[in-house]
């Protein structure tokens, strides 16, 4: 009897494990009634009837499939290595169990040829400087041939491009080259610049100088015609206020004559071996014999 016991408890665990079943959060879980689709459920308990009834979960959430490296040929002929990976999501469970036999096969495969087809039609050049756009490209043709199935690519990664090694070893003696060029005139670039701006200096200078020169010349031009202005006005004001003192003070003949003689006197007297007279010794005769007229006739008023 307790074998017996034993046995009917073994089976009823069973029968109830087999009955009542758990779907997680992220599943949804496909009923078959006698091996027809019957209805989708979601998480939580779902009771199943054993024998007649099954229940397949598929899980919603999205994965990755890498995409084996292969190499693929280019539009000039030259054969790379790719490598890339494959975003996907569930989005109809019915259609991904039902319309496809093995969806990770088929998506692989078709992620193969597409990746063969995108590529080709490039080269080598756009396949290592467009990896965006090849991304871009092989999801939408993936995207669209997996609609069927009820699967969403999200994302397509080209992990790495790989040229066969002696075209890698050209392409970087090539980008050596290049940067050397650019060096090369990047610096020559530097020399002619540092001339321009140098010839510039002292063409500048040379101008600044110039000007320099010309204000000088200009200030003491000006300066000295100042000078001499200021030299003239002072003799004109000096002769005008001799002039103007002589006749306001109404000096007489006597006055002058005396004056006359004064500097006579004091040319006479004077270092000099030689004298100048005017050109004229008439005029300083008849200046004498006035003179002499004039103290002669101070003589005989005094006489009277």
């Amino acid at each position: 009897m307790l074998a017996v016991w034993g046995v009917v408890l073994v089976v009823l665990f069973i029968f109830i494990a087999n009955t009542v079943r758990i779907v997680q959060q992220y599943e949804k879980g496909l009923i078959e009634t006698l091996g027809k689709y019957s209805r989708t459920v979601g998480a939580g308990v779902t009771i199943v009837i054993p024998i007649f009834q099954s229940l397949k979960k598929i899980d919603m959430r999205e994965q990755v499939m890498d995409v084996a490296p292969q190499n693929v040929i280019t539009k000039d002929n030259v054969t790379v290595t790719v490598d890339a990976i494959i975003y996907f999501q569930i989005t109809d469970p019915v259609r991904v169990v039902y319309n496809v036999a093995n969806f990770a096969m088929a998506a692989l495969k078709l992620a193969q040829t597409n990746l063969r087809n995108v590529i080709g039609d490039m080269e080598l050049d756009s396949t290592l400087t467009s990896r965006e756009k090849i991304n871009n490209q092989l999801r939408a043709v993936m995207d669209e041939a997996t609609d069927k199935w009820g699967v969403k690519i999200t994302r397509v990664e080209i992990q790495k491009i790989d040229p066969p090694r002696d075209i890698t070893e050209s392409m970087s003696k090539q980008m050596k080259a290049e940067r050397e060029k650019r060096a090369n005139i990047l610096e020559a670039e530097g020399f002619r610049q540092s001339a321009i701006l140098k010839a510039e200096g002292e063409k500048q200078a040379v101008i600044l100088e110039s000007e320099a020169k010309k204000q000088k010349s200009i200030l003491e031009a000006e300066g000295q015609a100042e000078a001499i202005k200021r030299v003239a006005d002072a003799q004109k004001y000096e002769i005008d206020t001799v002039y103007n003192a002589i006749h306001q003070g109404k000096p007489t003949n006597d006055l002058i004559a005396i004056k006359y003689m004064e500097t006579l006197s004091k040319v006479a007297d004077g270092k000099a071996s030689k004298i100048f007279l005017p050109l004229e010794t008439s005029g300083v005769t008849a200046s004498l014999a006035g003179i002499a007229e004039l103290f002669k006739d101070k003589n005989e008023a005094v006489k009277k």
